[in-house]
């Protein structure tokens, strides 16, 4: 099976790069670990880039045009956009997190979590110094969805806010609006403050519809924060600029009230680069999610190709990560670590995503059919 962007992707450029996924390990080892994908640049943010390196554009960043650039593409993407005075720029979606804890709890305060979820969730509550409280996702067969009973339970225990990521890393699932809505209704009823993490919503692939819980927010007056970034869908983490969006008039305070340097941390060719994503290259991102669409079903034949069809997996309804439940399999070890040792091939170890993970390995497919089939290949080798 060829995925559209295939052609463009090849091993031996690959390897010429100098970000984490193509360092970290060995050049005997296959990547697919962290969430960087192997796609080609889009052209346009390619182009303005190169354009402010010509005008040697390095200085301190200036996020005018973000708001207007991010609120044209979400009317567009998801039916809904903030006012562009409400998008404020942050050097990355966890940066932005901490600040606005900051602003918000002191070391008395809870904040609830949903695992199994991104490991810098747990890392970043910790560093600001709030309690970490966790209401895990619950699973019917391959599907997840929120314990609501547990999560009003930790609401009406006195949490302080809620960090809540949709789409969801690493399980994939894109939360429907009664799901949002019934979240709203919680946190207005219990006075939470709701932070969404939208990171992976350009991503979002046929079969579901990404709603901004900012939209809701509005409707509902509920204090709350989203998240969001280019870094995924064009795959420009490395260039750290990511907007914080208030829902309204509380939430526009405390982002004003974040240090006034916070704009100017952000990189300029990260805001330069976003900023072109979202004007001008949705067309690549098109490019992309039709690509994604193909591997996350490729993957799943190659696991069964190859006799994994042990592995437990629901293909995402967003992004390029998928969440491998390799229990049945009965290793001894860390999966992760016995695909790495074995088969030379990097994946991420469940546990690091809370306690739900273990037996788990999240597998990144933003890449080629051929880089996924042998890096299935040698999984298989390592527990054969």
């Amino acid at each position: 099976m060829r995925a559209p962007l295939d052609d463009e992707i090849r091993l031996t450029d690959l390897r010429r790069r100098t970000s984490q996924k193509w360092t970290r390990y060995p050049q005997d080892v296959l990547p697919l670990f962290v969430a960087e994908s192997d796609f080609p640049a889009p052209p346009n943010v390619a182009r303005a880039l190169r354009e402010a390196i010509d005008n040697g554009d390095f200085g301190y960043a200036e996020p005018h045009g973000l708001g207007q650039a991010f609120a044209g593409f979400a009317r567009e993407r998801f039916g809904s956009a903030p006012e562009p005075e409400d998008v404020f720029a942050v050097p990355e979606v966890m940066v932005g997190v901490a600040e606005i804890l900051r602003a918000i709890a002191d070391e008395s305060d809870r904040v609830v979590i949903n695992p199994p979820v991104y490991p810098p969730f747990f890392h970043t509550l910790e560093e600001v110094g709030v309690h970490t409280e966790t209401v895990e996702l619950c699973r019917d067969g391959e599907k997840y969805d929120l314990a609501f009973d547990a999560l009003e339970r930790a609401f009406a225990n006195g949490v302080r806010a809620y960090l809540f990521c949709n789409p969801h890393n690493p399980v994939g699932r894109v939360f429907e609006e009664r799901d949002l809505r019934r979240i709203a209704e919680l946190a207005r009823e219990y006075d939470v403050v709701v932070i969404a993490d939208e990171i992976h919503a350009p991503l979002v692939l046929p079969g579901a519809a990404h709603v901004p819980f900012d939209r809701i927010a509005r409707e509902t007056g509920v204090r709350a924060f989203t998240m969001t970034s280019a870094s995924k869908g064009w795959n420009i983490a490395g260039l750290k600029c990511a907007l914080a969006i208030a829902s309204g008039d509380w939430s526009r305070e405390v982002l004003r009230s974040l240090p006034e340097d916070m704009p100017e941390r952000a990189g300029n060719l990260g805001v330069i680069a976003t900023k072109a994503a979202f004007s001008h290259d949705v067309p690549y991102l098109d490019r992309v999610v039709s690509h994604l669409d193909v591997m996350r079903r490729f993957l799943r034949e190659t696991l069964d190709a190859n006799g994994l069809s042990a592995i437990g997996y629901a293909p995402p309804q967003a992004g390029y990560l998928a969440w491998l439940d390799c229990r049945e399999l009965h290793l001894d070890a860390e999966p992760a670590r016995v695909f790495y040792k074995r088969g030379n091939v990097a994946l991420n170890p469940g546990t690091k995503f809370g306690q739900p993970g273990h037996g788990f390995v999240r597998l990144n497919f933003g890449t080629s059919s051929e880089i996924v089939e042998e890096a299935v290949r040698r999984m298989a080798s390592a527990i054969a």
